[in-house]
């Protein structure tokens, strides 16, 4: 296969050729947990790929427990299925990004048991920054001699954040209503428990989401080691089939869509930090970033991956949106003089987003910067 099949299979399973007419749980398990750690970019990412989406059906199903976010690949925060949570948390805790000791002073033998104790508080509890952090010193009173002084001030000095690492939690609003803004408390996990092997079933969720793939590319997308992984993949290969990119090997589900390479691919807009990007290693994004391109979309100063829309299935510029009062702007910047056609497509393609994502804007305005 070639970068532009790739691209088409990718666009496909991600909704960006034809948006998912589905519930929205369903859709999260097609399209692989998405990226959260900016909450207003969970809508847009949503937007892009679901028929008919409003942020209100996000807040629904966040509301009724058919989706969670919370931290998962990478560390960072993401929005997935709840069926699939425990998988994803899964993988993350043996990873060892969960880890939240700061220092390498000598722990005593209680000291595993604290984030552990805190999660049980939070079970069917919401806890706030400053609930967690008394819990945490309550706890240290009760083992003072678990946590060496050293190891201690780190942790006060990031207020004990560092225990919401795992998967013991999941990210809710202290108000308890879902909206526009990021949700600032915690609680205990879904009760749902996926079966089986968590590393095996999130391969094939890499290769359901974002094939073909190789083994370098899910380990990025997790964070994980390769050589693990390759162990994974050679645990599934018998569902799997083989394909070539150069001379990589790549896996992939056999249901998985590869449209022609010459499909239409129609402009869309993508997220900041979005996984179709992500999903990748990073020397391996070809099949969506042309060559020369990352590092137009990536701030280093603050390690973000920029807002990118696409055309002809591959980014070709960033963009950005404002809302003051009641109008909403969307500005988007190509890196190329655009070929005919496009900028009116990309004018009404950022319409439609405005009045999707921002339903109180009642003046939207497109332009090129």
């Amino acid at each position: 296969m070639d970068d532009r099949e790739l691209n088409r299979a990718l666009l496909a399973r991600q909704g960006l050729l034809e948006r998912i007419d589905a519930p929205l749980d369903e859709v999260l398990e097609r399209i692989g947990a998405v990226q959260a750690q900016s909450w207003p970019a969970a809508a847009i990412a949503l937007w892009t790929r679901v028929a008919d989406f409003t942020p209100d059906r996000l807040y629904a199903a966040l509301d009724d427990g058919a989706l969670v976010t919370g931290l998962v690949h990478r560390g960072t925060v993401h929005l997935m299925s709840a069926r699939e949570h425990s998988l994803y948390a899964g993988v993350l805790e043996a990873s060892g990004h969960a880890e939240p000791w700061r220092t390498k002073a000598e722990l005593g033998k209680d000291a595993a048991k604290l984030r552990p104790d805190i999660a049980k508080a939070a079970k069917g509890e919401v806890l706030g920054a400053k609930d967690v952090a008394q819990l945490a010193e309550a706890w240290v009173a009760k083992h003072p001699d678990a946590i060496p002084e050293e190891e201690l001030a780190k942790q006060r000095a990031a207020s004990w954040r560092t225990l919401l690492r795992g998967g013991d939690f999941v990210r809710v609003p202290s108000s308890g209503e879902w909206g526009s803004k990021a949700p600032d408390a915690v609680t205990g996990p879904p009760k749902v428990k996926a079966k089986g092997k968590a590393l095996d079933a999130v391969v094939l969720a890499h290769l359901r989401a974002f094939g073909p793939a190789g083994a370098d590319d899910i380990a990025a997308w997790i964070s994980w080691k390769a050589g693990p992984v390759r162990e994974a993949v050679e645990r599934v290969a018998g569902d799997l089939e083989e394909l070539k990119h150069g001379k990589r090997t790549l896996y992939d589900v056999p249901d998985g869509p590869r449209p022609d390479a010459d499909t239409e691919a129609p402009p869309r807009y993508l997220a900041a930090f979005d996984s179709a990007i992500l999903a990748y290693a990073p020397k391996r994004r070809s099949r969506l970033v042309p060559e020369g391109t990352f590092e137009k979309i990536y701030n280093r100063k603050n390690l973000q991956i920029r807002p990118t829309f696409l055309l002809d299935g591959f980014v070709a510029g960033t963009w950005s949106a404002e809302v003051k009062g009641k109008k909403a702007t969307l500005t988007f910047s190509p890196f190329a003089r655009l070929p005919r056609g496009a900028k009116g497509a990309l004018v009404d393609e950022g319409e439609a987003l405005l009045a999707g994502v921002y339903p109180k804007a009642t003046s939207r305005a497109v332009k090129q910067g």
